[in-house]
């Protein structure tokens, strides 16, 4: 069967949006976001409204703005996570560098030998080969640098470790032979390697959909990651394993990792401002309706407003 439907301009967009029962208050503000935003990209957030499927009828009392205000939600939500993504990835990159150049000198990255075999998605020769056409065609100066002066294949670890993507580094992480090389790094975050390797994997993932504008809010992950169950002890009791697909474990995550990578963040107390300004239903993103009692959640939920 051929896709044969019409394309609608965006007056008909809105009409066939009142058709299926949300309100307008305000037709010209309504069709400047449709202009902006496209339909089927704002049709992801009136979804949880409709009471038919088939006919893709919404509830009663439901309005542009309430699916507007879900999708600002979202938009802001994704910086958020986005910030605090940004300060793991960096302190993730000092640790593993930091490591190496220690324990292996500064071109340990050169040694095959202390990262794995070759298998279904690691391959030294090819991410080593990968990650030098990266240096070569890099307009970072300090790169740029050290490339002209000095002969060696790649630049030290350190320098390195500032050109891969979140995606690179997971993988040399997590292809490090040596546990214990994998854990001097975890146990910065009083985490076991395990944990840290699922978990950047799954950031990788997250990461990927902010950059392309996904949704966040209520989206059931493919891609999960290993729960802790042994510590940290505060961040074990705050998850909740019920409901592993859902954003909140993810948050509750970040969260536990801007505590301890810079103690005197106010990511969680933005969080908590984001939350209550859009009206914001946890329930659908995975929080435990108990969640603003739990110990990583606690002090921030007990504030006065």
């Amino acid at each position: 069967m051929r896709f044969d439907k019409p394309p609608l301009s965006f007056e008909q967009q809105l009409d066939r949006m009142i058709e299926r029962g949300i309100r307008c208050d305000d037709r010209k503000h309504a069709l400047h976001y449709l202009a902006h935003l496209n339909y089927y990209r704002l049709a992801a957030y009136w979804l949880p409204f409709e009471t038919d499927h088939a006919k893709h009828q919404v509830a009663e009392d439901v309005c542009f703005d309430d699916i507007l205000n879900l999708y600002v939600f979202d938009r802001e939500l994704r910086l958020l996570v986005m910030d605090a993504i940004e300060r793991i990835e960096v302190s993730v990159r000092t640790g593993w560098a930091y490591h190496l150049a220690h324990r292996y000198g500064p071109h340990g990255h050169l040694d095959s030998g202390i990262f794995k075999k070759p298998g279904r998605t690691w391959n030294y020769a090819q991410q080593r080969a990968k990650l030098a056409e990266e240096a070569q065609r890099s307009h970072e100066v300090f790169i740029q640098h050290l490339n002209s002066k000095y002969d060696d294949p790649l630049p030290p670890v350190w320098a390195v470790v500032e050109i891969m993507t979140l995606g690179q580094l997971s993988k040399w992480y997590a292809n490090l032979r040596q546990g214990a090389d994998r854990n001097a790094v975890a146990h910065r975050y009083d985490m076991d390697e395990s944990n840290l390797t699922s978990f950047l994997h799954h950031l990788t993932i997250i990461r990927n959909l902010c950059a392309h504008h996904g949704r966040l809010w209520n989206r059931e992950f493919t891609v999960t990651f290993r729960l802790p169950s042994h510590r940290p002890k505060t961040l074990i009791s705050s998850l909740n394993p019920k409901d592993g697909r859902r954003i909140y474990n993810t948050l509750a995550m970040l969260a536990d990792l801007m505590d301890r990578i810079s103690p005197s963040h106010h990511w969680k107390r933005r969080l908590r401002t984001l939350l209550e300004q859009h009206h914001i239903d946890t329930r659908p993103m995975g929080f435990p309706d108990d969640f603003a009692l739990r110990p990583l959640w606690a002090d921030i939920w007990t504030e006065a407003r």
